[in-house]
């Protein structure tokens, strides 16, 4: 029979309005895009996009992927878009 207590090892979801994003997530490059876009997640249009530093913080093995890259996010949503930065060698 099922107990109608709250389960004590359940995950607590905050608000949105609550949880504080970190300082450094905050800090990122700004591209300006050509040409308006939309983007793909919340479908506002979008003339720029931020690009966010990653760093491998933990790996368990050799790994030989590379301990860093970077994000684009959209400016509005902070949803990962799909892109990619080059550069002229």
């Amino acid at each position: 029979m099922a107990d109608d207590t709250p389960d004590d090892e359940g995950f607590v979801l905050l608000d949105v309005d609550e949880a504080e994003i970190p300082s450094e997530w905050q800090s990122a490059a700004v591209y300006t895009l050509e040409l308006p876009a939309r983007c793909p997640h919340c479908r506002e249009p979008i003339r720029t996009l931020r690009v966010i530093r990653l760093t491998r913080t933990q790996v368990s093995f050799t790994s030989p992927l590379p301990r860093g890259g970077r994000a684009l996010v959209c400016p509005l949503c902070e949803r990962i878009i799909s892109a990619e930065l080059a550069g002229i060698l």
